[in-house]
């Protein structure tokens, strides 16, 4: 059967009016003019055919037709409200996240958690990239990437800077006469990753060296941290990955000096600014990656 029924918000302004005892202050919680609210509750009065207030100078009052229909309306709306709020509640939202894989695995991972409890209705889809193709195309809806935050096209927020260290295995100084100052890395191995160049970092050591050439060189910063871990050399890499190796004790940093790098963005696909859940994982991975303490920043590839 079809329903025959009164416009929606000429119910709403007739139980505003109502409950607040006046026009304005109706007008007032539903962001409209009085003579809006005046309009629609004249045109529920006509469909009705009764008169629902008895207009007293500035006051207002209910008549018992009135009455009688605010407390079936109230009802009708509470049942509405409390429907929509559980099939709300109920509707699953998947949301997919292309992450660098060292932040995504040293860092994200552990994190998780914590969104999934603050936002039970998303469903997270996780991959692990460095391209930029799948988050222009819409492949995936929100992605995190280490640079400069030049992507033109991309919509994208800073996550936080990042602090560069030095970090290697705590037997691995005395492996090489020791590394007791940052000129001791002459006869070090160093480890490399293609966007984590040595050059600031041995500025900030006090170091006039170019780039060094030799080493090893991995495209996957997770695979360098357990090649360091593993004793074979120096890494450099964000301090926010080795963390929980420097809590373990399973790599060391030689030296105390840090270089302020460039950082980790979140870079959101065209539709995505427009999508609920998307935008309320942003926000989650930009409360999440502020430092607890002043010790913190550190994030590559």
């Amino acid at each position: 059967m079809a329903f025959r029924l009164p416009p929606m918000h000429a119910l709403e302004a007739f139980e505003a009016a109502a409950r607040q005892q006046s026009f304005v202050k109706a007008a007032a919680e539903l962001c409209v003019t009085q003579s809006a609210v005046s309009h629609r509750i004249r045109q529920l009065e006509d469909d009705l055919g009764v008169r629902l207030f008895l207009r007293l100078n500035r006051n207002i009052v209910l008549t018992p037709p009135g009455e009688a229909y605010l407390a079936s309306i109230r009802s009708a709306l509470a049942d509405i409200e409390s429907a929509t709020r559980a099939i709300a509640h109920g509707a699953r939202h998947e949301l997919r996240v292309s992450v660098a894989p060292a932040i995504g695995s040293k860092w994200l991972v552990s994190r998780l958690a914590d969104f999934q409890r603050q936002h039970p209705a998303v469903d997270l889809i996780l991959s692990t990239s460095t391209q930029l193709g799948t988050i222009r195309s819409g492949e995936v809806d929100v992605g995190v990437r280490y640079g400069d935050g030049q992507w033109p096209g991309l919509a994208s927020f800073k996550m936080s800077d990042e602090v560069l260290v030095t970090v290697c295995s705590p037997a691995y100084p005395a492996r090489v006469g020791g590394l007791d100052e940052p000129v001791d890395l002459a006869r070090a191995c160093l480890l490399h990753h293609p966007i984590l160049p040595w050059r600031p970092w041995l500025e900030a050591a006090g170091l006039d060296w170019p780039e060094p050439a030799g080493g090893v060189r991995f495209d996957d910063a997770v695979m360098m941290i357990e090649a360091a871990a593993a004793g074979h050399g120096v890494a450099l890499c964000p301090r926010r990955l080795v963390e929980p190796h420097l809590e373990a004790g399973s790599l060391m940093q030689p030296f105390a000096v840090a270089a302020l790098d460039r950082g980790y963005h979140v870079l959101l696909a065209p539709d995505a600014p427009s999508r609920p859940s998307a935008m309320a994982f942003v926000h989650w991975l930009l409360a999440a990656a502020q430092p607890a303490s002043p010790a913190g920043g550190g994030g590559a590839g």
